[in-house]
């Protein structure tokens, strides 16, 4: 098996016209030879965390959004988030940030925040995006995903609609095949 993914970015290709991933960004949280798991990071859904959390927790209205991260697992909810101090036992997906499903780290993650915690960045998640084993692979074999390192600004970019157009803008020009030429030109 080749490298673990865990922690980098999956652009997806403009050939992929899969509706769950058009102009996607994938972080990867998981990877080894049972398969893949990451949550799609720029695709705001029309809900308000405090209001996907209300049955769980009576959290003030901070109009944070949760994002819709695949079609795996729609009714479980994921969190990103940078307070290593809130669960010792997470280890992080890339420097200085966290993935967490448990109701604890939701609630004092998010009650932090409320209560005007500047430090605390997060972002809530609706499912995931999954890969048996060696399906990533071979999907990325026909060029359907990009790789590139994720960073802490990136997985927090303040306009995920324009992250997608940001990072694959960067990725044509460090794969230039010609200077000054942007552009893979395998994917057009």
């Amino acid at each position: 098996m080749a490298d673990s993914l865990r922690g980098q970015f999956l652009l997806a290709g403009r050939n992929l016209h899969d509706p769950n991933f058009l102009k996607t960004v994938v972080l990867i949280v998981e990877h080894g030879e049972d398969g893949a798991m990451g949550v799609v990071v720029n695709r705001p859904s029309g809900v308000t965390v405090a209001d996907a959390l209300k049955k769980h927790f009576d959290l003030p209205e901070t109009g944070e959004m949760v994002y819709i991260g695949g079609p795996v697992e729609r009714n479980a909810l994921f969190i990103l988030h940078n307070a290593a101090d809130v669960d010792e036992s997470e280890t992080a997906v890339i420097d200085g940030i966290f993935v967490g499903s448990s109701p604890e780290t939701f609630e004092a993650i998010v009650r932090r925040a409320a209560d005007g915690d500047d430090e605390i960045k997060f972002r809530v998640y609706f499912g995931c995006a999954g890969w048996g084993p060696s399906q990533l692979e071979g999907e990325m074999s026909r060029a359907d995903w990009m790789v590139c390192p994720a960073t802490p600004e990136s997985v927090f970019y303040a306009d995920p609609y324009e992250l997608w157009d940001t990072l694959v803008a960067e990725w044509d020009k460090a794969h230039s095949p010609l200077p000054g030429v942007p552009g893979d030109f395998r994917l057009n």
